[in-house]
Parts: C-alpha cells; structure tokens; sequence
C-alpha cells in the first residue's frame, strides 16, 4: 500500500498530495498533455513529506523552463504577481492596465470626497455605461488572505462614495466597488461580501471571471514572469515604470536603463515568448468574454 504524503500549504495548512491536482494546474496553464505527465512523474518521485507547495511548484516551473518556457511563465504567474511587491503600487498600475486592455479609461491614486470625508481610492474605472471604484489589496506572500476586515472598511468606503455626483467621463454615480487581490479571500470575507453586494475577485475566486481570467483574457503578464532577469533587475524595471512585459521590448530604452547589451537580447526575446504581441482579432476576442 502506497503510503500518502502530505504537502504543506502557503497558509500553513497540510494537504495530502494529489498528483492529479499538480496534472490539472500543469494543464491549465497550457502544458502539452506529455510535458505534464512527465513533470508530474518526475516530482512524484522526489516529494518529500510535509515539502512546501512552493517548492513542488517552484521544481515544475525549473522543468517547464527547459521544456514549455510560455507555459512556465503562465504556471509561475501568482509568484510574478507577489514579486510586484513590497509595495502594492505596482500591483495597482499594473490591474489598471488589465482594464485598460478592455477598453476602459483608468485613472489611479484618486483622493474623492464622500458624503462624510474624502477617500483615497486606488483605481477608478467608467466606459460609457458603466463607472466603478476598485481597492487593490495586494499581498508579497502567497499564504496571506485578505480576511473579513478588509472586506468590512472597504464596503464601508464604497457606502460613503454612493449616491455622490462624480465626473469621470461624464456626470454620473458610482455604478459598483470592487476589491481585487492577488492572493485569496477568507471564508468570511467572501460570505460578507455575498451577502452585502460587494464585488471581489481574487486568484482563484469566482470560479469565472477571477484574476487569472483576467489577466490570461488579454495576455498581459507582468515582467516578473521573466526568468532571465534577477528580482534586483525586476524591481529596476518597475521602478521605471515598466511592469508589462510588453513594455520591455525595445532595445533602447533596456540600454538606458544600464542592462547588457547581451543580456538585452536575452529580455527581449523571452519577454515575446511569454507574451506575443496580440492582433486586433485576438484583442477583440478577449474584450467579447
């Protein structure tokens, strides 16, 4: 009888390990039915009990690397998201970014007075029909969940921002608050927001329209998702301003910024494999979703 292992969560938590779950995440992210079986075969035979979901996930991305490099980026991508950090700004421009690829307008950072006091909102997002609010609660580790309180103070911000006579585009009235994080929710965040209308979209949550559709929907990662570049090299970039990888492909402006002309080449090249230029069809396609 196969003895069972156990694995351990992000959160702390200890899981028995299912080599089908490891299948599954492999094939969601675009691995070739053969890659995946031979990655889960591989890790199957090397897992020890109570070893980290971080490294399992860590040694299949290492092999993905040499094997599907655009499916490992894809795999990797929660982790990219967590190296936007420490600070959440980044994180903030860079979900801008996934709706501007919708088409609509975003501005960030906005200091907006309620019917009680003035609010610092992260983004404020409106096309022609529709204006709402959004709270980016970002996290750089990955077991970290925004729990009931985060979701209580920022319904609680939306609640005063109601009813109030906005001019982004046009006058108009606060349509929706969302809060968006790049880990998960607690149990009784997601209950409360049910319960009380609040829009939130996490990692993995809803189970349709969370923050890897979105982001997998328009195909903008970010340029932590580069595995030629150093985390050092990373934080350069988004100090720069430049946290898509689709903003790092010109030569020049990678030479500005003191990288080798060698190494440019390297950036570009993976930084195309990761994330293709899109065409006007594939744009509207994920815009139709």
């Amino acid at each position: 009888m196969t003895k069972e292992l156990y694995v351990t969560k992000a959160d702390g938590t200890r899981e028995i390990f299912d080599s089908k779950k490891l299948f599954s995440s492999l094939q969601n992210s675009g691995v070739s039915k053969t890659t995946a079986v031979h990655i889960v075969e591989h890790i199957s035979k090397e897992i020890d009990d109570g070893m980290s979901t971080s490294m399992i996930r860590d040694h299949a991305n290492f092999l993905l690397g040499r094997m599907e490099k655009p499916a490992g980026a894809r795999y990797s991508l929660k982790r990219a998201l967590a190296d936007l950090g420490p600070s959440g700004f980044p994180f903030e421009q860079y979900v801008a970014e996934l709706f501007r690829a919708r088409s609509f307008h975003v501005e960030t950072n906005q200091f907006i007075k309620g019917h009680c006091t003035e609010h610092e909102v992260d983004l404020v997002v409106w096309n022609e029909n529709r204006l709402f609010m959004v709270e980016a609660k970002f996290h750089n580790e990955l077991g970290l969940k925004s729990d009931l309180k985060v979701a209580l103070y920022v319904k609680a911000r939306f609640d005063d921002l109601r009813g109030v006579d906005f001019f982004y585009g046009k006058k108009r009235k606060l349509d929706e608050g969302w809060l968006i994080t790049n880990t998960k929710f607690t149990e009784k965040a997601i209950s409360y927001a049910a319960c009380a209308g609040l829009r939130i979209v996490g990692w993995n949550y809803p189970e349709d329209g969370n923050l890897h559709d979105l982001i997998e929907d328009v195909g903008l990662h970010p340029v932590t998702s580069i595995s030629s570049l150093s985390l050092t090299e990373k934080h350069k970039l988004i100090e720069s301003g430049l946290v898509l990888c689709r903003d790092i492909t010109n030569p020049s402006l990678l030479k500005e910024l003191g990288f080798d002309e060698n190494k440019i080449d390297e950036i570009i090249e993976e930084a195309h494999i990761i994330n293709p230029p899109k065409t006007g069809a594939d744009i509207l396609s994920a815009f139709a979703r």
